[in-house]
């Protein structure tokens, strides 16, 4: 049973934020000044009402009373509210919720049905090789069919001379099974070593999951994640940064670094629950805060999913190479023509077209391909 503290630390800091902003009851004219409850005629004057600039602290105010304090707000509000009967036991009680998914955003979750709980559809693997001999490996959803992907994928980058690697776990999102992730970042870390702990606190026991087969790429290896990268994804992300030194480019990732139970509620509604987090190779938590990139390199999520779309069918190409422009060259002389001037003529025979759009650009990966070149004439000096 929730403990009456609990309920007077949340019910506090879901009512403090909004206990002026009520209406008074229709039968009443508003006031021109807050009106006193008999019980506190003698207090000094109210302070003034908080404006919206300010609200941000009352989590600071609230996190600052004693229990002392905690207990009091409640028994005054009972006692000298306006409107006594918004105060009662039901109304604690989903302030008490209320506040703990405001307080616990990644570990509690409130879902309206068992339908709502299913997993989103899952994304498939890709794979392309660019600038000749650097693989790109959008990994997708950590499943069964994108592990065979992933593998067939692998196999080819070796017969291709791979020997630089992009992995792209911005599609990577919402991936309960640790097990199954393991088998994807074991393709990457070193034999026997641990690749990420699942700490259950309940349960008193940690459960490591470690490598026990030989990697089977060995080389440099750049890491591609974003909010979308969550749940086991980021297990895997937080082993191959560690073993493989890959450097993480992108945004933070999601922070869903757990393993969750789905509790049904009488009602027919589910409670999502956290009920175990994920720890990296080092022994670092991965739950709420998610891991902050290296190289931090801000993308729209509308262009990636564009993109992501359309690279089933023209590749990864067009997204990091800028299309050459027509130039004046020696055979353009010989003929006559100028490419330049015709291009130029194109353009402004349709000017109900408008400016033209560019096209779509993804420079989380032009950033990964920049660090992989960069490194490679480094290393040639």
């Amino acid at each position: 049973m929730i403990s009456q503290f609990l309920l007077a630390t949340l019910a506090i800091s879901i009512f403090g934020a909004n206990l002026f902003a009520q209406s008074p009851t229709p039968a009443s004219p508003a006031p021109s000044q807050p009106v006193r409850p008999p019980s506190v005629a003698s207090s000094p004057p109210a302070a003034p009402l908080p404006s919206p600039a300010r609200k941000p602290a009352t989590r600071q105010l609230v996190d600052s009373l004693s229990p002392g304090d905690l207990q009091a707000v409640i028994t005054l509000l009972k006692s000298n509210f306006t409107t006594p009967d918004a105060i009662t036991d039901t109304e604690l009680n989903r302030a008490t919720v209320e506040g703990l998914m405001a307080r616990l955003p990644r570990g509690v979750m409130l879902l309206p049905s068992k339908e709502s709980a299913a997993l989103e559809t899952p994304s498939a693997s890709y794979s392309d090789v660019l600038d000749d001999h650097i693989g790109y490996l959008r990994v997708g959803s950590l499943n069964g069919a994108n592990l065979q992907a992933m593998d067939k994928s692998l196999g080819n980058f070796a017969a291709k001379k791979v020997d630089a690697l992009i992995v792209d776990l911005r599609s990577s999102q919402g991936t309960p099974d640790f097990g199954l992730a393991a088998e994807f970042a074991k393709r990457f870390c070193p034999k026997g070593q641990p690749l990420f702990t699942l700490r259950k606190p309940a349960a008193r026991q940690d459960r490591v999951f470690s490598s026990d087969r030989a990697p089977t790429f060995q080389g440099l290896i750049m890491v591609l994640a974003d909010g979308d990268t969550s749940g086991a994804a980021e297990a895997v992300a937080s082993a191959l940064r560690f073993y493989d030194k890959a450097l993480l480019i992108g945004q933070p990732t999601a922070g869903r670094a757990a393993e969750y139970s789905d509790l049904p509620l009488p009602g027919g509604k589910i409670l999502r629950v956290a009920v175990a987090e994920a720890l990296s190779p080092e022994g670092r938590s991965l739950f709420a805060d998610g891991i902050t990139p290296d190289l931090p390199v801000e993308m729209p999520a509308a262009d990636k999913r564009q993109i992501f779309q359309l690279s089933a069918e023209k590749g990864m190409g067009p997204f990091v190479y800028e299309t050459e422009r027509p130039h004046m060259n020696e055979a353009a002389l010989l003929a006559g023509t100028n490419p330049e001037l015709e291009a130029l003529g194109t353009a402004q025979q349709r000017p109900e077209r408008g400016p033209a759009k560019q096209p779509a650009h993804d420079p989380v990966l032009q950033r990964a391909l920049d660090v992989v070149t960069s490194l490679e004439v480094y290393q040639k000096r």
